[in-house]
Order: structure tokens, then sequence, then C-alpha cells
């Protein structure tokens, strides 16, 4: 997909830049597939606000993805690729021999008419997905399992992939977009090649309203606040609070490391902090 940009006729057009979906489904979705979502508004069940500066956007219907692809050794063809509102990837639309009908993410270079499979053993060919110990080393992955039957969890935003750089007892060594090195076991899932949609990270949205339909609301910044609201707020001009950077309810930001499951950490085989150090 190419990147779209407009004739200047007014002030917002002038820098938009969007992604060329004409390729795309251009009717509904299948609506066995979907389901309806409430919008949150950023409010948990008592009405307050847990996530600030989320509200309004274009109404939606969730697409059922089958991250899984738990129908094994059943060929299935692409019928279109459509756009999905709840993620930055391009999704498949297939249909298998016996007539079931899927989502699936749609990896780089999948069209129309394409065949892909869920197996022990399958073609390297982007869509198909095997477990990761029965794929040859330097393969480019996406939608890779953590755990094994959970479905995929990691590298299933736009242009994202994994690289498969080496199998050793039972484990799978991965390279991430990233940079992290991380392990997995050999019997988890992934699927061939890398995440539809690469421009998406060169959309320039052109204006603030274009945010609004996507459900973000302004963000205001903290030392713009008053001192009650918020502790960066306050002061003759531009002050930073005296203090680390926090949230309004005090708690450390902007550096402060967050990760509390050490478990798993026995998995990372190099940070990716490390990697932009080197």
């Amino acid at each position: 997909m190419a990147l779209k940009q407009f004739n200047p006729v007014t002030p917002s057009l002038r820098a938009t830049v969007l992604v060329e979906r004409s390729d795309l489904h251009k009717g509904k979705p299948v609506k066995e597939l979907t389901e309806g979502m409430h919008s949150t508004g950023g409010r948990n069940n008592q009405g307050r606000t847990t996530s600030r500066f989320m509200g309004g956007g274009h109404k939606r219907r969730y697409r059922l993805v089958d991250f899984k692809r738990k129908k094994r050794d059943a060929v299935a063809t692409v019928e279109r690729l459509e756009y999905d509102p709840y993620r930055t990837a391009f999704i498949a639309l297939i249909k298998y021999e016996d007539g079931e009908l899927a989502y699936i993410l749609a990896p780089q270079r999948l069209k129309a008419g394409d065949k892909v499979v869920a197996s022990e053993q399958a073609d390297i060919k982007p869509g198909n997905a095997m477990p990761l110990k029965n794929m040859p080393v330097g393969t480019i992955v996406h939608n890779i399992e953590i755990k094994l039957g959970r479905g995929g969890q990691i590298a299933r935003s736009a242009g994202c992939y994994a690289q498969l750089i080496g199998k050793d007892s039972g484990y799978a060594q991965l390279r991430l977009s990233s940079g992290e090195l991380r392990i997995v076991r050999g019997e988890c899932v992934a699927t061939v090649g890398a995440v539809s949609n690469p421009d998406n990270q060169n959309i320039n949205y052109g204006k603030a309203g274009r945010m609004r339909w996507l459900g973000f609301r302004p963000h205001n910044r903290g030392v713009s606040m008053n001192p009650v609201d918020h502790p960066l707020g306050g002061g003759e001009g531009k002050t930073s609070g005296g203090r680390h950077p926090v949230t309004p309810w005090g708690k450390p930001t902007k550096g402060k490391r967050t990760r509390t499951n050490k478990k798993t950490q026995r998995l990372v085989i190099r940070s990716r902090h490390l990697a932009k150090k080197a």
C-alpha cells in the first residue's frame, strides 16, 4: 500500500498523509465474525476516569481475529483484505475448504486468492503458521505465542516482525523489532512474514479533528496545569516542580522501570534498552 497526499485546498490537507486503502474491501465485515464494543471513554465501572484523554470517536464493531490459528492442517483461501478500526494492521478474510470463515492478521505480500495453512509442517510463505521449532533459522515471523496455546501476542502491530536467529535446548531465539533478544518455547506457534501496512508509521493525520474521530481527546501537559491539578503545575513561567516527573497521583514516570514480573526475565537474553546503546 502506498501513501496518499492531498492538494492543499485547506490548511489541514496541506500536511495530511494517509495510507492508500483502495485495494481493501469497501463493504461491511462478516457480521458473524464481529461483535459490538462499548466505548469506555476512559472510565471504569464506577464512572471515574482511569485513563485520561480518551473519549468520543466513531462507532466501531470489533472483528474477531483468530490469533491462535486453531484449525490445523486445513488449507484456506484468502477471500479479501479488510481494514480493521481496532488495529493498525490490515486483516484478511480466509475461507477453509469446508466453508468456514475466519479473520487473520494480514502479512505483507498476501493478496486475495493466496492459500494459507496452519500445520506442524508447512511451506515458508507469508500467512502460513507453524511451530517455531520447525522453521529454518533466519525466518521472519509475526503473531508469536509466548505460551503454548494462548495465541499470538508478540509482533501484531502494523509493520512489526521478529526474526528467528537460533534454536537451542527446546527454545527458539528471537530478535524483536525493538532490538530485544528473547527466547520462547519451540512448540509455540508463529506466522511467517511481517505484519501488513508498514507505512502506518508515516501517517500524518493533519488536524486535531481526525484524532477526535479515533477517540483521542486533547492531551494537556502537567506544567500547564495548576498546582491543585498536577505536581508539575503552577509557578511563574515554566518550572519543573522541583522533583522528578511524576503523574498527578505522585507515581514516578519518564524513565521509571515498571516491570514487575521478574519471573519472565530469564526469557530475555538482551534487553531492548541495551540494544539501543550498542
